[in-house]
Formats: structure tokens, C-alpha cells, sequence
């Protein structure tokens, strides 16, 4: 006779069909890998499984007094997801989310560092290759998994083109920098231009995070974070002139209300608007 599954024997069978039906989607593995994660995190934490899992438990997970607000709309995002697909997939018929408070996702605004702190972490890199990072992340605006991904044949030279996987999978072409194209010159025409040191594939995304971490903290910007040097290309482009629409292009933003975001961080243009301020008051 068939032994019947266990609980937790049909939960990895369903997350498995589940990363299978993402696959389909077309999402990245960064997507579903980090969705698995946090599902699998939901179990073990309120000890439910798909076909157990009740409001209060998501309740449970999403309200811990330690999660940021970010993580919390985030987490709740793709616990809907997983109740969503099983609900197509005719696993439920019940959504377990739709009785649970939605968190409400905060809206941070773009913290790049000037031109001048820049140079300074790049001049604090202590290797060839750390320096690529930076290069790549704040003249072409790469976010930093899109880095650790690039090939040599993503660089177009004749074109002055450099092609970007971004966000589930989406391909974007951009204006290769100049400072980029003498990178290109001595770096691989073929395969990745980062490949890992002990196993087949580019660099993991943290280890680029790591290095660029590293250099921004010996450079005196211990606060600062690696996707600064992206809002630092926005924020840049913007101040130079460029059309709003041509940076959410070269930014790849779905919506134009995100670029949007990094027309309010231009300290300078907000001086100059106040002190135009007059009331005609005698001094």
C-alpha cells in the first residue's frame, strides 16, 4: 500500500510546484528563491502549512515588533502571491490573506552620494575588480545582481551599447559611458566579466555588496550602501539637464513616478527656490 504523504511532505511538493510555476512566469531566480525562502520561513516559524494556513498565522509572521515596515509589506507580498497560486493551482479555494491587514509599503526617497564621495570610494578600492563594480554601478546605473551577471557580450563596442538583465529577466540596452568602454577594452570579449573564485558561474551578489561595502567604509562613507551608486547615476543625470523620461528609460523604472522620486534631493535648486523668496521687508 502507498504510504500517504505527511503534512510537511506535501508542503516541499507544493513549494517545489510552486518555484516550477514561476520558472514558467519568467521570474528570476532571485525572485523565487527569495520567495521560497520566506515561505518556508512562515512554516517553520508558525509551524501551519499551505493547506493549514490561517489569517492569524500571517498575522503572526507579518507582525513581529522587530520587522521593518519595508519588510513587512514585503513579506505579506509574497505570502499573497503563494495563497494566490494555490488557489489556481485548485490547492485551496480560500485566500487566507484576503482576511489579514495589507502592510502599507513605505516610499523612500533616493539617497545617492555626490560625485565627490564617489571618487573617494573608488579611489579607496583596494582591487582592480571592486573598482569595476562601482564603475559599472554609477555609470550605467546597474544594480548590483545585474553587475555580478554581465558578459562580455553584453558590450556592444561598435554601437557603444552595454545590455542589462534587469528585473525578471527584462532586457534593456543603454549608452555605454566612456569611462566604461576602456573598461570593456580590458576586460573578457566573451563570458563573465566576474567569474566565482571556487564554483562554475559569475559572483554571487554579496560578495559584490561585500567588496564595494568595504571600500565605502575605508573611504570614510561607513553608512553608505552599494545602491547608493545608483541613485548617485539618477540623481546625476537629472542635475545635468537630462529629460525626466530619458533617465526613467536609462534607469529602467517601470513607472515614471519612481524617477520622479530623485527630482526632490537637488538641495541646491531647493536653496536657490527659497532664497528667491521676498516679502520686501526692510532690512
Amino acid at each position: 500500500m502507498t504510504e500517504q504523504p505527511t503534512l510537511w511532505d506535501d508542503t516541499e511538493a507544493l513549494l517545489q510546484t510552486w518555484r516550477h510555476w514561476q520558472v514558467a512566469q519568467g521570474l528570476s531566480d532571485r525572485t523565487y528563491t527569495e520567495r521560497d525562502a520566506v515561505m518556508r520561513h512562515l512554516f517553520e516559524f508558525t509551524k501551519a502549512t499551505p493547506r493549514t494556513l490561517a489569517p492569524f498565522h500571517i498575522i503572526m509572521y507579518c507582525g513581529r515588533p522587530d520587522l521593518s515596515d519595508a519588510s513587512r509589506a514585503s513579506y505579506h507580498a509574497t505570502i499573497r502571491a503563494f495563497c494566490a497560486w494555490m488557489i489556481r493551482a485548485r490547492v485551496r479555494e480560500d485566500d487566507p490573506t484576503s482576511e489579514t491587514p495589507r502592510p502599507k509599503r513605505p516610499r523612500t526617497k533616493p539617497r545617492p552620494l555626490s560625485f565627490e564621495a564617489v571618487r573617494a570610494v573608488y579611489a579607496a578600492a583596494n582591487r582592480e575588480r571592486t573598482r569595476a563594480y562601482i564603475l559599472l554601478a554609477v555609470l550605467s546605473g546597474m544594480r548590483i545582481h545585474e553587475v555580478a551577471k554581465i558578459r562580455g557580450e553584453d558590450i556592444d563596442l561598435d554601437r557603444g551599447t552595454l545590455v542589462i538583465e534587469g528585473k525578471g529577466g527584462v532586457i534593456e540596452i543603454v549608452p555605454l559611458h566612456d569611462d566604461l568602454r576602456a573598461l570593456a577594452l580590458r576586460m573578457p570579449r566573451a563570458g563573465y566579466w566576474f567569474p566565482a573564485y571556487t564554483v562554475e558561474g559569475c559572483v554571487g551578489r554579496k560578495a559584490i555588496y561585500t567588496a564595494i561595502k568595504g571600500a565605502m567604509r575605508r573611504a570614510g562613507y561607513g553608512h553608505a550602501k552599494p545602491h547608493m551608486l545608483r541613485h548617485s547615476y539618477g540623481t546625476e543625470l537629472l542635475g545635468a539637464g537630462a529629460d525626466l523620461r530619458v533617465v526613467q528609460e536609462l534607469m529602467r523604472h517601470a513607472d515614471v513616478s519612481t524617477t520622479q522620486l530623485y527630482t526632490d534631493i537637488h538641495w541646491s535648486a531647493k536653496v536657490a527656490a527659497v532664497s528667491a523668496l521676498s516679502l520686501g521687508l526692510a532690512a
